[in-house]
């Protein structure tokens, strides 16, 4: 288990229970589904999809009583990433419950459980201040996502924030903390909406998708974060930095099994592309994109996450095209 990772992973696990199905069900209709319980969480994912991706990873998170703790600890031994888990006796273990229909496409519904409980002290300062990148997401406590952005931050440390899912609670005062945003199109307009310096209530998505880009780069900038990147799932994902505004298309011709954890697979692949191209934005999105197009070709979320040898092979088939920049538009 390494003791100074590159990357310091701090959030969500749960425990997932996929009912895969022909189609989603309607209101008042019954399906018949097959079940498959596997391992999840934004965090989690996230950090295992780093760790494969051979980059130094360490998790910190919460999980509640039960054997699974003990399941998980030795996942992660067997990956070779770091993993700290805070057990919290008086709460089960996070839950997700995922409904996957013929066509890959997923709807969740989590408890987050233990991961609620998730407090500052379980996340050790040494790991905090000594990692080259922490990356949190909003599926765990929100005192302790803030904490550790902020200590981070101070640190000089490059901190991500994925804000997955979209909360009611959200503080936007969170985001001075944060160098690098990396919303889906949905929490994207959340924030639009939300945030007092914007606070266009009626922005949806028509709205971001009728947008030219140099336009959404303009909105993008009143975030004031350094690094903005919104996720736009099968089209790619769209890079605001205060100099520049780029797109880069999601690969194509891939078959679609499973879109569970394609969001967190971008956005451990892309920390690891940070360290892996120090700190290069553009190919730290690329990786990202490379490593998120994988995970959608198996089912289910962690498991998915692609390894090293196999991201290799993918990224020298693919060097002709996208991974020389040829497939990126630039402005």
């Amino acid at each position: 288990m390494p003791t100074s990772p590159q990357v310091l992973v701090v959030g969500s696990i749960m425990q997932d229970m996929t009912f895969a199905c022909a189609d989603f069900p309607q209101g008042g209709q019954t399906v018949i589904a097959r079940l498959a319980v596997g391992q999840g969480g934004k965090g989690s994912n996230q950090a295992i999809a780093c760790g494969r991706a051979g980059v130094r990873t360490m998790f910190v998170g919460a999980m509640g009583r039960g054997a699974y703790a003990g399941e998980v600890a030795a996942f992660y031994r067997r990956e070779k990433i770091g993993c700290r888990l805070a057990l919290k006796t008086d709460r089960p273990t996070g839950t997700a419950v995922i409904l996957l229909n013929g066509e890959g496409q997923n709807m969740i519904v989590i408890e987050p459980g233990a991961n609620a409980r998730l407090a500052p002290g379980d996340v050790p300062r040494a790991l905090l201040t000594g990692a080259k990148v922490v990356v949190t997401q909003l599926e765990s406590n929100l005192s302790t996502t803030a904490h550790t952005l902020r200590l981070a931050h101070r640190a000089g440390v490059t901190t991500v924030l994925n804000p997955a899912p979209m909360r009611h609670d959200f503080n936007p005062r969170l985001l001075r903390h944060v160098d690098i945003l990396i919303p889906n199109e949905g929490e994207f307009i959340a924030l639009v909406r939300k945030l007092p310096e914007i606070h266009r209530r009626n922005f949806d998505e028509r709205a971001l998708h009728a947008m030219p880009r140099e336009a959404l780069h303009a909105l993008c900038r009143l975030f004031k974060v350094p690094t903005l990147i919104v996720t736009m799932g099968s089209r790619g994902c769209f890079i605001s930095e205060k100099a520049r505004h780029m797109f880069i298309p999601a690969h194509r011709g891939l078959k679609v099994v499973d879109t569970t954890g394609a969001g967190d697979a971008f956005c451990g692949g892309f920390a690891a592309g940070l360290v892996r191209y120090k700190g290069r934005i553009a190919e730290a999105a690329r990786h990202g994109t490379a490593v998120a197009a994988l995970s959608i070709t198996k089912p289910g979320a962690a498991f998915a996450m692609p390894t090293r040898k196999e991201l290799k092979r993918f990224l020298r088939k693919t060097a002709t095209s996208q991974f020389r920049g040829k497939g990126d538009q630039v402005c």
